[in-house]
C-alpha cells in the first residue's frame, strides 16, 4: 500500500538532510524513498485515476509542499529542495513523527495553510492529497453516470439504439460522416443492428458491426455466428456490441479466432458514450493547475 503523504514527511526530511546542504531534486527523492520505504512493484507503478502521475510521486510532492510551508525545507530552484534550519532542529531533537498536527505549532505553517486554502481542503488526519480526493470524487460520479447511461440504453427502442451506435462509432472516428455510417448500417434485427462501416474517414478499410440490446449474457454461439458472418462478408475485423455481457467461453473464442473480433459489453459501451460526450453533458469544468517554476526563475 502506498503510504499516506504525511507518513512520507519525516523520511523525506531525513533524506534531504543526508545531502549535506546540496539541493535534492524531488524526482530523485521519489526514487530513493521508493527503495528506502520498501514499496512493492504494484505500489511503485500505481497511478492516480488520471494516469498522469504515480500516486507515490504525487504524495511525495505534497509532503515536500507542506514541509516548505512550515519552513522545514526550502526551495532551491525548480524541483529542488534543501533543508532549512528548522528542519535541522527537528532532526536534532530526535523527532519520531512529523505530520500536519506537529507542524501546526509553527506560525509560518498556520499562515501558509490559511493563505493556500489548505485549512479547508486538507484535514490534519487526511491520508489523501487534494488531487487524489478530487479524482476519487470524479471517479465515483463517473461510475454513477455510466450506470445510468447503461440503464437508459437497455430501455430504449431498437431503432433509437441503432441511432446511438451509429453516432458513437462516428464520434470515435469510424464510419465517416453520420450520413455515411447511417447508410452503411443495416436494418434492425432482434434488438440489434448489423452493418459494414468505414474504419477511417477515407473508407480505405471497413469494419463489420453487430450490436444487440440484450439482457441475457452473450454466449459463444452468438460470437461464433458473428465470426461466420464476417467470413461470409470476407471481412477480417468486426465489433460486437451488447448492452449485457459476454460469457467466458465467448471471450475465449473471440481471442482464439484468426479474425479480429472486438467485444464491447454494456458497461464499456456506456463508458465510451461518457468519454465521447454522447448522451451526457458537462455541468462543471475544473482546470487543475500547478506552479510554473520556470516563470519564477530569474536570469
Amino acid at each position: 500500500m502506498v503510504p499516506p503523504f504525511q507518513d512520507i514527511m519525516l523520511p523525506l526530511l531525513r533524506l534531504v538532510n543526508q545531502s549535506n546542504g546540496q539541493p535534492v531534486a524531488t524526482r530523485d527523492a521519489v526514487q530513493k524513498l521508493t527503495d528506502e520505504m520498501g514499496l512493492s512493484e504494484d505500489d511503485r507503478t500505481e497511478l492516480l485515476p488520471s494516469g498522469r502521475q504515480s500516486r507515490f510521486a504525487n504524495r511525495v510532492a505534497w509532503a515536500a509542499s507542506h514541509l516548505r510551508g512550515a519552513k522545514i525545507l526550502e526551495s532551491a530552484g525548480r524541483g529542488l529542495v534543501t533543508i532549512a534550519p528548522r528542519g535541522k532542529e527537528l532532526l536534532a531533537s530526535n523527532i519520531e513523527a512529523l505530520n500536519m498536527k506537529v507542524m501546526e505549532q509553527f506560525p509560518d505553517y498556520q499562515k501558509w495553510r490559511n493563505l493556500s486554502g489548505e485549512k479547508e481542503e486538507v484535514a490534519p488526519e487526511a491520508d489523501e492529497t487534494p488531487e487524489e480526493s478530487i479524482e476519487k470524487s470524479y471517479k465515483a460520479l463517473r461510475a454513477e453516470i455510466v450506470a445510468e447511461v447503461l440503464a437508459r440504453l437497455k430501455t430504449c427502442t431498437p431503432a433509437f439504439f441503432e441511432q446511438i451506435v451509429v453516432q458513437l462509432v462516428v464520434r470515435m472516428g469510424y464510419g465517416g460522416s453520420l450520413k455515411d455510417a447511417g447508410q452503411a448500417v443495416g436494418k434492425s434485427h432482434d434488438g440489434g443492428i448489423d452493418g459494414v462501416i468505414k474504419q477511417d474517414k477515407l473508407g480505405l478499410d471497413v469494419v463489420y458491426l453487430q450490436a444487440k440490446r440484450w439482457e441475457n449474457t452473450v454466449g459463444r454461439r452468438e460470437v461464433q455466428q458473428f465470426a461466420g458472418a464476417l467470413a461470409g462478408q470476407q471481412a477480417n475485423r468486426g465489433v460486437f456490441i451488447t448492452t449485457s455481457d459476454y460469457s467466458s467461453e465467448a471471450v475465449a473464442y473471440a481471442k482464439a479466432v484468426v479474425t479480429k473480433i472486438v467485444l464491447i459489453n454494456g458497461k464499456q459501451l456506456a463508458e465510451y458514450m461518457f468519454d465521447h460526450d454522447l448522451g451526457v453533458t458537462s455541468t462543471l469544468t475544473l482546470s487543475l493547475k500547478k506552479i510554473d517554476s520556470d516563470f519564477f526563475e530569474e536570469e
